[in-house]
C-alpha cells in the first residue's frame, strides 16, 4: 500500500474497526477535511480515528499515544486524548490510532472574534504545557532550535514568498531574532506546530488545541509565535500579558519565528492556488494576515 489517501475509505476504516475494535465498528463514519501526515475520520459524536497517509505519520502518532495521556489531564483546554490502538494488519500495514474528538471548527475554517479571551485562553494553555520535560521527552526535528540554526529555511521561504511590500521589514524581525539571546531555561514542553488549523474555535474564542505529532521538549518561542499566527490584530499584548514569563529574548525569537511561519503558510497557500498536492488555498491570506500582524511590533 502506498500513501496515497485515496486508499483510506470509510470503507477501510470500518473494517478496521471490525477487525480489531467491534465494539466501535457499528458508528456512523465521516470523513474529515484537511489533515497532512494522517488522514481523519469522525467516528460518532466522540471519536474520531487517524489513520497515517505518510512515512513519518506512525512515529507521529505513537509519540501522540505516549505523551497525550500525561499532558492532557494538566491542560485547561481539550486536546485529543488517545482511546484505543490500531495494529498493522493484512489490512491496513501500518498502526493508527482512535482518539478523542475536540469540538468546534479549526481556525483555518472559522475565525476568533474575541480577541482578548481567545488571548488569554491560548496564553493559560501555554503557561500550562510550558513546564520542564523529562529527559525521556522527544526532541525537536526540524524545528526547536534557534532561529540562526534556520536561516536556510527562512530564506528558501523568504525568496519563494516574501510579499515586496514588507520584505524589508521582515528581513529585520528575522535578523533581529537570530541576533536574540539562547533560551537560557530547561527544555520545556512545546506543541511545536501552532498554527490555524491546528487550533480549535468555538463561539468566536479558541476551545482546543490539536495534532501533538511534532510535541518535543525545547525552546517555548516556538509555540509563542501563535501570538501573531493565530490571535487576530491586536492580541499579542494581551497574550504576553498573561502568559507572562516570557523575556525580551524569547519575544523576539518568537517574534522571528513567526515571521517564519508565517511565510511557509504563504507557501502551502499558493500551492493551493496553483493545484499542486499538499496545497490548502485558504493558508496564503492566513499567512499574509500573520506577516502583516509580525510587522506591527512586538508587545513588549
Amino acid at each position: 500500500m502506498t500513501d496515497s489517501a485515496s486508499e483510506i475509505t470509510a470503507d477501510l476504516v470500518r473494517e478496521l474497526l471490525r477487525e480489531q475494535h467491534p465494539d466501535l465498528a457499528d458508528l456512523a463514519i465521516r470523513e474529515v477535511a484537511g489533515g497532512w501526515d494522517n488522514q481523519q475520520w469522525r467516528l460518532g459524536s466522540e471519536l474520531a480515528v487517524r489513520v497515517p497517509r505518510t512515512e513519518r505519520a506512525p512515529d507521529l502518532q505513537r509519540k501522540e499515544r505516549r505523551w497525550l495521556p500525561v499532558l492532557a489531564p494538566r491542560l485547561p483546554l481539550p486536546v485529543p486524548e488517545p482511546v484505543r490502538t490500531g495494529e498493522p494488519s493484512a489490512r491496513f500495514p501500518k498502526p493508527w490510532t482512535v482518539m478523542t474528538w475536540v469540538p468546534g471548527e479549526p481556525l483555518d475554517h472559522s475565525r476568533i472574534s474575541r480577541g482578548d479571551h481567545a488571548a488569554g485562553r491560548l496564553a493559560d494553555f501555554l503557561t500550562a504545557l510550558h513546564v520542564p520535560a523529562p529527559a525521556e521527552a522527544p526532541a525537536g526535528s526540524d524545528r526547536g532550535g534557534h532561529p540562526k540554526e534556520c536561516t536556510d529555511g527562512f530564506d528558501h521561504f523568504f525568496e519563494a514568498v516574501a510579499p515586496g511590500d514588507i520584505a524589508d521589514g521582515l528581513r529585520a524581525v528575522w535578523d533581529d531574532a537570530v541576533a536574540a539571546p539562547e533560551w537560557a531555561g530547561p527544555p520545556v514542553w512545546v506543541h511545536g506546530d501552532l498554527h490555524p488549523a491546528n487550533v480549535v474555535v468555538s463561539d468566536g474564542t479558541v476551545s482546543g488545541v490539536v495534532d501533538f505529532g511534532d510535541l518535543f521538549a525545547g525552546d517555548p518561542a516556538w509555540d509563542l509565535a501563535a501570538a501573531w499566527v493565530v490571535l487576530p490584530e491586536g492580541a499579542a499584548a494581551r497574550f504576553f500579558d498573561v502568559y507572562a514569563r516570557a523575556d525580551g529574548g524569547t519575544v523576539r525569537r518568537a517574534r522571528g519565528l513567526a515571521a517564519l511561519k508565517g511565510l511557509v503558510l504563504m507557501l502551502i497557500g499558493r500551492n493551493g492556488d496553483r493545484g499542486l498536492p499538499g496545497g490548502k488555498p485558504a493558508w496564503g491570506p492566513a499567512g499574509r494576515a500573520a506577516l502583516d500582524r509580525v510587522l506591527r511590533g512586538a508587545p513588549v
